[in-house]
């Protein structure tokens, strides 16, 4: 089992910045790809960015490209998640979701991640 607690979520005002976390720990975490999705009110989940277990490969959304960083820290016994969130715009409020897989690529669909954390808010006012 792995498990994920996000952190970081809150409001900010169009064009400024957020970071949002996510600590990973238990069963080999280190060695599987993560990811961000977000989910808006009535909207179905999307992706926003992924990153391999060596934190070397990354996948972002158009949406988000430019304008969000994601970044991996393997520690001992604990896999850091990073999304550095700037330039946010109205669009991008939603409960956002750390995601673990333990498949070994980079995936887009929801369905092919086995471990969610719980979300954490992100308002973002206009």
């Amino acid at each position: 089992q792995v498990q994920l607690v996000e952190s970081g979520g809150g409001l900010a005002q169009a064009g400024g910045s957020l970071r949002l976390s996510c600590a990973a720990s238990g069963r080999t975490g280190s060695n599987y790809p993560m990811a961000w999705f977000r989910q808006a009110p009535g909207k179905e989940r999307e992706f926003v960015a992924a990153v391999t277990s060596s934190g070397n490969g990354k996948a972002y959304a158009d949406s988000v490209k430019g304008r969000f960083t994601l970044s991996r820290v393997n520690a001992k016994n604990t896999v850091y998640l990073y999304l550095q969130m700037d330039s946010l715009k109205p669009e991008d409020a939603a409960v956002y979701y750390c995601a673990a897989t333990t498949r070994s690529s980079l995936f887009r669909n929801p369905n092919d991640y086995n471990y969610w954390g719980q979300g954490t808010q992100v308002t973002v006012s206009s």
